[in-house]
């Protein structure tokens, strides 16, 4: 069959952007999807769910009408009846117009993520709310506890280009597991391994694949890195390893942060982590005796209460050894922030009304509960506009979530490609475009790749985009800002010529742009992102976050973490699976093969206690809820950890409720950030 390939980018919830090539058949329908071989981070290389991205964009069961419902929540396809464009929008106008006139605009609270990475497609969302006062949303789902433990040190966003992976001696995975969640990464570690030498150290509370294929793995108990990070610097200042001259230029108090460890050691910290002192010894005789160790910083280790100042703790590593200094060494977490990309014209940053309330997104379900800590004195949220994001089955807490999706009196539209359980809980249902189907631009968190994806197939159906969908509502409502007067490409050659970048035609195979800053910027030889220029191991929590009182201004050990009782022994991770990413692909038939169904992790011995064996039922609870899944004996974590992998449709538990039922909506410290990795449980037979 004919067909012709096309370039395109990756849009989902992953670090790696992935250039990608598209065979587009017939100019209607797609084949197979490769990585991109020219671009120098992809390098060929995509996952396995984008490669068979066929079956989600050809899906039998993608949105193709707006609905209307006529049934009751949460019943499906059944419960609605189509409805034209003109009718939908016109309706949804309406009910955002009433329920403003009678609670005020910060009744309306436009509600987002990442299920676009497009900062087109997705942050057109901001500019919406802006230009028509509604309440504002704090993003803390995924990335505020890792922002503010990275920012607390380096001071500013970006860290080595991610391609350095390839030229360091020792790469650290720590608290991701890209085998699964971003493959890029191994691509160049298995470069690193083979050309020279490298070895690979994975620190995961569990053997995750990533952990299968290391050299060394280091398993501490969920919220505990922290105090390994200190251990480690203990024994790099103890030994030797800790490079002066290279802390007197560029960090800030390297001579508190040795008094402050001098009882950090790794003996203290086998207390804390659950690890043998000497497996803590040998990896950090490993990281000081090796100047090109390179530190692939995850998001899992961050999502807890403590998980900012674990970051930070971490993050102190190279600048204790200087291995920033060397190509190879270093570390690295996001650079989204490292294009100095003019976002004013993208989120309407020049209409914002700084008086506008603004909630925690992490805390829909509090929020929809009337929870006063979140609304204060202002109104009741009475009315949602969701575009890419579940937060039915994503976000904490998720019976709260479900009674308050289920309140007469709150309107609800979703605009998406399926009809996922929160569009099963609306009043209005819009078709949305895939990034196969609109112009978008992508920066990325694990290069320095600027990157545009065009339309390479015509809308599927009635399927329209997040910037038309919102332009067109906006203009209803009486909102201006210029961005509403332009397509989706004229946002982004106007972006960029306010960002002083180059023009789409510029860019390579009109996709990509490398905007790497060069070694000595890139490793920071020019000075940190603080005033001072110096790495600081002292953190100012204060000017981060409110809430700061128990962190420690140097690294340590922050014992705020749901820890458990005799009645909730264990401790709960929700950790990404292979096949699914949060929900996107949980309903394409090779990832559901492959995922097979809900299970829980359990340590051999846990099992045992509990008089079961591998795959029993088992069910999982604390005062939020209970839900059972099916054990699978594992012996690669520690006995008081579970994990349980995989934001599965609520549909696949047995009691029509999935996993973050039981994690809280609580805000980690000090500014916020969503704590699933931070749960404590009770197990018991189903």
């Amino acid at each position: 069959m004919p067909f012709d390939t096309v370039y395109s980018v990756c849009p989902h919830d992953c670090p790696s952007a992935c250039a990608l090539e598209v065979q587009r058949i017939d100019g209607n329908r797609i084949g197979r999807v490769r990585g991109a071989e020219a671009q120098s981070y992809t390098r060929g290389v995509v996952c396995a769910k984008v490669a068979r991205y066929r079956e989600r964009q050809h899906h039998p069961a993608r949105l193709s009408v707006p609905l209307r419902r006529i049934g009751d929540k949460g019943v499906g396809r059944t419960a609605f009846a189509p409805i034209s464009w003109d009718d939908a929008l016109d309706l949804v106008a309406e009910r955002l117009s009433v329920a403003a006139q009678r609670h005020g605009t910060e009744t309306v609270w436009p509600h987002f993520y990442a299920g676009t990475m497009g900062r087109v497609q997705r942050d057109c969302i901001e500019r919406f709310r802006h230009a028509l006062r509604y309440s504002r949303q704090h993003s803390t789902i995924c990335n505020a506890l890792t922002d503010a433990g990275w920012f607390a040190g380096v001071g500013a966003m970006r860290g080595v280009d991610g391609r350095e992976i390839a030229k360091a001696d020792l790469v650290v995975i720590w608290g991701g597991n890209p085998v699964s969640t971003q493959i890029n990464v191994m691509k160049h570690v298995t470069e690193a391994r083979r050309g020279r030498g490298a070895k690979l150290v994975v620190i995961d509370p569990y053997r995750t694949g990533t952990a299968e294929v290391a050299d060394l793995h280091l398993a501490p108990l969920p919220g505990t890195d922290g105090a390994l990070a200190c251990a480690i610097m203990h024994v790099l200042f103890a030994e030797g390893y800790a490079d002066r001259g290279y802390m007197a230029k560029y960090t800030d108090d390297p001579a508190g942060l040795e008094a402050h460890l001098n009882h950090r050691t790794p003996e203290w910290a086998a207390g804390i982590t659950g690890l043998p002192v000497e497996r803590i010894v040998e990896f950090a005789r490993l990281y000081g005796r090796t100047k090109r160790s390179f530190i692939r910083v995850g998001y899992g280790f961050s999502r807890s209460r403590n998980g900012a100042a674990q970051m930070h703790a971490v993050t102190c590593l190279p600048s204790v050894t200087g291995a920033w200094q060397y190509e190879g060494g270093g570390a690295h977490y996001s650079n989204h922030q490292g294009f100095g990309l003019d976002r004013t014209l993208l989120e309407g940053l020049d209409v914002v009304d700084h008086r506008t309330r603004i909630l925690d997104q992490s805390r829909i379900g509090p929020i929809l509960a009337g929870d006063k800590r979140d609304l204060g004195d202002g109104p009741p949220v009475t009315a949602l506009i969701i575009q890419n994001t579940n937060p039915m089955v994503v976000s904490p807490e998720s019976g709260l979530v479900r009674d308050g999706f289920n309140r007469d009196d709150l309107f609800t539209c979703v605009h998406e490609q399926f009809l996922t359980e929160t569009a099963a809980m609306a009043d209005i249902v819009l078709p949305a475009t895939t990034f196969l189907e609109h112009d978008d631009l992508y920066t990325a968190g694990g290069h320095f790749f600027l990157q545009i994806g065009r339309a390479v197939l015509p809308p599927y159906a009635e399927c329209r985009s997040n910037h038309d969908v919102l332009r067109d509502l906006a203009k209803r409502l009486g909102g201006s800002h210029p961005g509403f007067d332009m397509t989706a490409i004229e946002v982004i050659e106007e972006t960029l010529r306010r960002s002083d970048l180059p023009p789409p035609e510029q860019f390579e195979e009109g996709v990509w742009l490398d905007c790497w800053p060069g070694f000595e910027r890139g490793h920071f030889l020019d000075g940190f992102g603080h005033r001072d220029r110096k790495f600081h191991f002292r953190a100012n929590w204060r000017a981060i976050g409110p809430n700061h009182g128990a962190l420690s201004a140097l690294p340590d050990h922050v014992a705020v973490t749901d820890d458990g009782d005799p009645e909730r022994p264990y401790r709960l991770v929700a950790a990404p699976s292979r096949s699914f990413l949060n929900t996107s692909f949980n309903n394409t038939p090779s990832s559901i093969a492959r995922e097979g169904r809900p299970t829980a992790l359990v340590h051999p011995e846990t099992l045992a206690t509990l008089g079961l064996g591998d795959g029993a039922r088992i069910r999982l609870g604390n005062a939020k809820g209970s839900v059972v899944l099916h054990a699978r004996a594992f012996d690669g974590l520690q006995p008081r950890t579970v994990v349980a992998e995989g934001l599965w449709p609520n549909s696949a538990f047995e009691e029509g409720i999935g996993i973050n039922l039981l994690t809280s909506a609580d805000p980690g410290l000090p500014k916020g950030g969503a704590v699933f990795h931070d749960t404590a449980i009770w197990l018991r037979p189903a």
